[in-house]
């Protein structure tokens, strides 16, 4: 399907591939794999034509569509299944077609659309909004009304609806929930056409992809199997070029020491001069060279805490008062306590973990907690709300105020990043080393609880990897949301779910929980709802309400936004007055009060981000 023929290309200073050839078999799912930063971005963009590649060095058949999820889908007032719909180009340029047609034309034009079975589009783009987690009435709301998350969502639905030639996907499942990840592993499975798929997800890779395409050292090679199977023959092959290499080095000492030897003595001359020849002529053994992963440090509480760590008895949690989110939790857990938190986006996992954080309260009902717990909350909003003109040292020098510089710098090496990125700004770092710093970090006090949400979102497979090895060494309780199925089976002994305005413990295990999805998104789709596409006539009337009650809480979160901005902005010039060092010698008096506007500075700050992190988190649950 896909021929790429000695693909050579540089950009930015560097080389991305290196005389590189593949051929991909129709039909095929691959997984396209390599570490971060390798060009498997790049590749995409070369498959697309955003980059240029010499001539016949990327081919694909003529007239062969390519299909791919760049970006979030506009805010348009179009409705959800439309748009979905429209993606079908030659079904909607029939149906535009059909308007205004001559009755000899028509018949014509009906024929193709019973050819391509267009009555049964409406239910095929239904049955994909409702697997990504779309309910049915959504299905009439105008795109304006989904928040930039969810029309991702859209354009993916998109894609997997008009099923494309080559089906470009990178990152597919960062941007959905596990229930969003599972469906859509079933549904590549399915894929009428060629796939090419970069993904750090494990299960996804197994399950759904039939070959594997490494990319390292500028050069593509072809596996055939899931990630397991690349990773069994990757190692294979690495042991063979080992042995290999071993025999070489060998044979070289022995000609090496026959050289050195004999090459004076003019009867052995001619036989050293041919050793030597044969020396210069050997070809080295190449060898496989796996970059080392830095190791995650999650340090486990000093001394246990008496059971239970937490007991919920009829207790409710909410944002408004009298408006809960979460009613009727009975539940506890104790210090040997790993759970996993299952549940769609909205049903109010986030509420839990902060609750359970903290940083929210109960409105009714009994919850105890011991109050010598130590609790580690990482969040995926810390990473976006991270100032990107902060230093990962600065970072680590407000959380360690008594250290030296050494070993501020020690323990950040500790977290992976070396003396160059110490000093990089936020902003410079890429998603990865800004999670493994928060993570790290989140950790640093040995808390006996450790709340994750979403921790996996900016890691590849090897972080992931070395991640779950330090959640299996921690002796502390866990709670973990993430898509990432792998990490959830192989951390998770106990299932929570969160549904239907409650959390309560799951009866079953990962297999389970992805039959009861699958069922699910299949019940969800009533042929009678969508056995004719919505009157668009009928979609403003059924959106007004939606609309009127969720544009307060977006004014919110915009204004929250603009207090957090302006914040971060006031503590950045206190800082840059601070890092004068003539200030220290001119005017000490000075530093005091500097200091203690910093001080407030960063207060206020913190009070910003948490009200802005409520309000949007709200906001996610009443778009949901």
């Amino acid at each position: 399907m896909l021929q790429i023929n000695d693909l050579t290309f540089n950009a930015w200073g560097r080389k991305f591939f290196d005389h590189a050839s593949v051929s991909l078999p129709p039909g095929a799912k691959v997984g396209l794999i390599g570490r971060n930063g390798v060009g498997k971005s790049t590749l995409f963009k070369l498959i697309l034509g955003q980059l240029h590649a010499g001539d016949d060095e990327i081919s694909l058949p003529k007239a062969a569509r390519i299909g791919s999820v760049d970006q979030e889908h506009p805010a348009t007032p179009v409705s959800l299944l439309d748009t979905v719909l429209e993606a079908d180009e030659e079904r909607h340029d029939l149906l535009t077609r059909l308007e205004t047609a001559d009755p000899e034309e028509m018949g014509e034009i009906w024929g193709r659309l019973i050819e391509i079975d267009s009555d049964a589009a409406p239910s095929k783009a239904s049955e994909i909004l409702v697997g990504l987690g779309f309910s049915q009435d959504d299905l009439a709301r105008p795109m304006s009304e989904f928040s930039g998350g969810w029309r991702m969502r859209v354009a993916l639905a998109a894609a997997l609806f008009a099923e494309p030639d080559m089906l470009l996907l990178d990152e597919p499942t960062n941007y959905l929930d596990l229930e969003g990840a599972l469906w859509l592993e079933a549904r590549l499975q399915k894929y009428p056409h060629t796939a090419l798929i970069v993904s750090h997800d494990r299960e996804l890779l197994n399950n759904s992809c039939t070959h594997m395409l490494h990319l390292a050292g500028g050069k593509l090679e072809l596996y055939t199997g899931g990630y397991d199977d690349f990773e069994k023959r990757r190692a294979e092959k690495a042991r063979l070029q080992l042995s290999a290499k071993a025999k070489q080095d060998a044979e070289r000492a022995h000609l090496q020491a026959f050289v050195d030897r004999f090459k004076a003595k003019a009867s052995k001359a001619a036989q050293a001069q041919s050793r030597m020849k044969r020396l210069a002529k050997m070809e080295p053994v190449a060898t496989t060279i796996e970059e080392r992963v830095a190791p995650f440090t999650l340090p486990s509480p000093p001394r246990p805490l008496p059971p239970p760590l937490i007991r919920l008895e009829k207790a409710s949690v909410g944002y408004e008062q009298g408006r809960a989110i979460l009613k009727n939790l009975n539940l506890r857990m104790d210090l040997d306590d790993r759970i996993g938190l299952l549940g769609v986006n909205g049903a109010g996992k986030s509420t839990f973990a902060k609750m359970i954080a903290g940083a929210l309260g109960v409105q009714s009902g009994e919850f105890h907690r011991d109050k010598k717990m130590k609790v580690g909350w990482f969040h995926q909003h810390q990473i976006e709300a991270m100032d990107p003109n902060d230093t990962p040292l600065e970072i680590i020098r407000r959380a360690m105020p008594e250290a030296s510089e050494s070993s501020r710098r020690s323990k950040l090496a500790q977290f992976g990043l070396g003396f160059e990125k110490q000093e990089t700004t936020v902003a410079n770092l890429s998603g990865g080393e800004r999670a493994r710093l928060l993570l790290n970090m989140v950790a640093m006090d040995a808390p006996h609880m450790l709340i994750l949400d979403e921790p996996t979102n900016h890691l590849d497979i090897d972080s992931r990897r070395a991640l779950l090895d330090a959640l299996n060494d921690y002796m502390g309780a866990v709670i973990l949301i993430t898509h990432d199925r792998s990490l959830m089976e192989l951390v998770a002994d106990r299932l929570w779910l969160a549904a239907d305005g409650t959390v309560k413990p799951f009866d079953g295990d990962m297999d389970d929980y992805a039959k009861f999805v699958l069922d699910r998104a299949k019940q969800a789709v009533k042929p009678t709802q969508v056995a004719r596409e919505p009157d668009k006539a009928d979609a403003p009337a059924t959106a007004q309400p939606r609309k009127a009650a969720i544009e307060p809480l977006r004014r919110k979160v915009d204004a929250a936004e603009q207090v957090m901005t302006r914040c971060t902005r006031n503590l950045a010039d206190l800082d840059a007055q601070l890092a004068d060092p003539d200030l220290y010698v001119k005017n000490p008096g000075k530093v005091a009060e500097l200091t203690k506007r910093r001080d407030n500075a960063k207060a206020k700050l913190d009070e910003a981000e948490e009200a802005w992190m409520a309000l949007a988190e709200e906001l996610a649950e009443a778009e949901a």
